[in-house]
């Protein structure tokens, strides 16, 4: 028999399908990008640099990105597109070439209190298989080490079939075992009402004993309370019956009738629940937030102990070990202790397993443990656990997007990130990376530079190339990319100390420290060694400290730099003396707003299961005030104008001529100081980046009285050219008397504090010892640690 020859598979001959090897952008204006027209190289690593505001997010995440994610939930039913975001198309002539985008970004993991990095890693999925195999006493399926699944049970008639045509009715209970603490329904917490912060009982309803937000006896409260009968309105609380108090905190909704008006009545209490406990505290109204900080407290649960699981689920070990233990080891334990496990019937999911928690290490998180909250995860953190997800997957020919992937990094972790970017990019990907940092722009197949500027002064491609080419160029990114900051000849005498004795938070081991006051101190070591611990801890809550992290902005897509640093204030008032008349006209949220989007700008239609639409106002054509108010201006430019300006612009508007405002001037000042020159002032907060709101929050807060500011890794986001702005600001502040303690990883800041204190010498517990804390002449002299041998090698010392 003979076997006929098969085609050569190594043919020379390129198969056309290989021909599609670039991902085209032609005329892509979104956002400040003026008419960008690019190739970029499909399964290679593209790093695309550039000032903050250049115009990298706008093509990347909001161009490229965006189009792939459209137009893969245009492949979904109308019904199912309903529940998804709605996305337009972005403002670009031609995109080719596009494959699948997978986005890593910087935003924080849902704060669902009952998310976990185990849960959202599928870690915990994987153990809870293992346990119900191996398990002893064995007490059932998956579902029953869950603690996101209750214990249920029932009773009722089942139909049995006894012989042909002949059936039995009998009574069954069943009984499906679920792994949740009943207690505390797998949160790991209670919640406990400090009865005397919802009412003084000395006093009666009627005479306001009541001390919940909103609960006025004068409006409808008061009437509905008197016109259930359940209660003596004049009678104080204290001398209420155990049935009348009952009714008032803690009744179930009941039907009513009031003044002629069914209404449903609920106790205080579940009506607190409901309104109250059911979002998010930092989402709250500031004086609504106080009262519930003030009157409920959250204990660990005292049945379940905080691990969230039932005691059936905690009873059942493998190796004297439950599935509790093992969630609260921490990851790179618990990679050892899965290694030791050696049976054959589980052995393909012992490997995924080890796969999973082995990743984790590599990337740098080996000192979380995977009952550690998502919400409480920072930007790097929460970045680096989606990765994980992705490292291990069976998909190819994807293109990842990263958004800055080494923040929050040790310089000691930037090599083994990049070798992650890599490792995806070898498995082939197309991996697209938005970076400041030159340890990563080095890796690059092939680097995208925007400019040259920020804002409107930016948005074209000053170069494409490889990284010679770069350094060779003449752009800002090119010129600067070598930049080495070098160590201070001469350093601060601090002017006091603050003594931090015995910390003990989270990984810290009985940390005793003097901080140095009235200098520029810097707090190193790698992720998860103890630095936001030891601040957080022991430092942040002392009188006259002021905290600016990279948390979320409190506000709505109305809110925008000019309204959350109290600008748009003296602007109004400006405005208002100019042309007299009233400063809310110059509001869009006041009267000045256009009448048809309310000032929004946009108009949105609700189309049923179809997407919402997003359309601009054809009214005001997205200015958002009405006409009339746009006839009034100052210095020849109307509200709508000035807020369309960038802060550098701005700055110079506001400094002189009849448009001088010495109040708007002093906080545009601020904005340019900290970096933020190219942001425009209507800009809707919700673009902001991580690095971008913790500046103008830094801006923001410089005005309030404080004596030592506490900066989290401020130069997130930053471009090397703009780092030195950084430094120059720290100084600033240095010299006005302040004291200044920054947790950064980067080395231009560690070389221009006045004193060091360096964590480590790991992460998790093989970290929380201060391993040293001098100048950073001294830790370049010693290179005794991690990070002073980083600091050395980037000093050339």
């Amino acid at each position: 028999m003979t076997i006929a020859a098969g085609s050569d598979t190594q043919s020379p001959e390129l198969h056309v399908a290989d021909a599609h090897d670039l991902i085209r952008v032609q005329g892509a204006r979104e956002n400040n990008l003026k008419d960008v027209s690019i190739e970029i190289p499909k399964r290679r690593l593209t790093v695309f640099t550039g000032v903050s505001g250049s115009g990298k997010s706008s093509l990347v995440f909001a161009t490229i990105a965006a189009e792939s994610q459209r137009m893969i939930n245009e492949t979904y039913s109308a019904f199912v597109q309903g529940f998804m975001p709605s996305l337009s198309r972005p403002d670009v002539d031609v995109l080719e070439g596009l494959t699948t985008a997978i986005i890593v970004d910087q935003e924080r993991m849902g704060s669902n209190p009952r998310s976990t990095v185990g849960t959202a890693t599928d870690a915990n999925a994987m153990l809870r298989i293992l346990f119900s195999r191996l398990g002893q006493p064995h007490i059932g399926s998956p579902n029953a080490y869950s603690f996101n699944v209750p214990t249920v049970k029932a009773s009722g008639a089942i139909t049995v079939e006894r012989g042909e045509g002949k059936t039995k009715t009998e009574k069954a209970t069943f009984n499906r075992l679920g792994g949740m603490c009943s207690r505390c329904e797998g949160m790991g917490s209670v919640s406990d009402f400090d009865l005397t912060a919802l009412y003084d009982d000395s006093k009666s309803l009627s005479e306001g004993a009541l001390t919940i937000p909103g609960y006025s006896m004068d409006g409808w409260y008061g009437r509905i309370f008197s016109g259930t009968g359940y209660f003596n309105m004049d009678k104080p609380i204290a001398k209420f019956t155990k049935k009348e108090l009952h009714d008032l905190l803690y009744r179930e909704p009941t039907k009513v009738k009031v003044e002629g008006i069914n209404l449903t009545y609920e106790g205080v209490i579940p009506k607190i629940q409901k309104s109250m406990l059911s979002k998010d505290v930092d989402a709250l109204q500031p004086h609504v937030r106080a009262f519930v900080e003030r009157a409920i407290t959250f204990t660990t649960c005292p049945e379940c102990e905080g691990t969230r699981l039932s005691p059936e689920a905690r009873s059942s070990k493998i190796k004297g070990k439950s599935i509790a233990d093992v969630c609260t080891m921490q990851i790179s334990d618990l990679a050892d202790w899965i290694r030791q496990l050696d049976e054959p019937s589980v052995a393909p999911l012992l490997r995924g397993l080890q796969h999973l928690l082995d990743s984790f290490a590599d990337i740098g998180l080996g000192y979380l443990s995977l009952d550690r909250p998502a919400g409480t995860l920072s930007g790097g953190e929460a970045q680096r656990t989606k990765m994980i997800r992705h490292l291990g997957s069976s998909l190819t020919d994807i293109t990842y997007v990263f958004d800055e992937p080494t923040i929050g990094l040790h310089p000691h972790d930037i090599e083994r990130m990049n070798q992650l970017l890599l490792q995806l990019r070898d498995k082939g990907n197309t991996v697209l990376v938005v970076e400041h940092k030159p340890e990563t722009i080095a890796i690059a197949d092939h680097i995208i530079d925007l400019g040259p500027g920020a804002g409107s002064g930016g948005g074209t491609v000053c170069y494409e190339g490889d990284l010679d080419g770069l350094r060779g160029s003449d752009t800002i990114t090119g010129r600067h990319l070598d930049d080495r900051a070098s160590l201070k000849a001469q350093v601060r005498t601090a002017k006091g100390q603050l003594e931090v004795r015995g910390a003990s938070t989270n990984n810290l081991e009985n940390v005793d420290v003097d901080i140095p006051l009235g200098v520029l101190c810097v707090l190193t070591g790698v992720a998860g060694s103890g630095k936001s611990s030891l601040v957080h801890g022991s430092v942040a809550k002392r009188d006259g400290v002021l905290v600016i992290d990279q948390g979320a902005i409190r506000g709505s897509r109305r809110s925008n730099p000019a309204t959350y640093t109290g600008l748009l204030e003296p602007i109004r008032k400006a405005f208002a003396k100019e042309n007299g008349v009233k400063p809310a006209l110059f509001s869009s949220n006041s009267e000045g707003a256009c009448p048809t989007c309310n000032g929004a700008g946009v108009i949105y239609t609700d189309l049923g299961v179809m997407a919402t639409v997003e359309s601009t106002c054809e009214e005001c054509e997205g200015k958002r005030f009405q006409a009339s108010v746009l006839e009034y201006k100052l210095g020849g430019r109307n509200i709508a104008e000035v807020l369309a300006m960038s802060v550098n612009e701005a700055e110079a508007f506001f400094s002189d001529g009849e448009a001088r405002t010495p109040a708007a001037h002093k906080i545009l000042d601020r904005l340019a100081d900290v970096g933020l020159g190219y942001l425009t002032l209507g800009q809707p907060l919700t673009t902001l980046s991580g690095g971008e709101r913790q500046r103008l929050k830094l801006a923001t807060q410089m005005s309030e009285k404080g004596d030592i500011y506490i900066l989290d890794e401020p130069t997130t986001g930053l471009h090397l050219a703009d780092v030195q702005n950084l430094l120059g600001m720290l100084d600033r502040l240095v010299e006005s008397g302040k004291s200044v303690i920054v947790i950064e990883h980067h080395q231009a800041v560690m070389a221009h504090a006045d004193w060091i204190i360096d964590l480590g010498p790991g992460a998790g517990h093989d970290g929380g010892k201060i391993v040293f804390a001098g100048t950073p002449a001294e830790l370049v002299a010693g290179k005794a640690t991690l990070t002073g041998k980083h600091l050395a090698a980037y000093v050339g010392a």
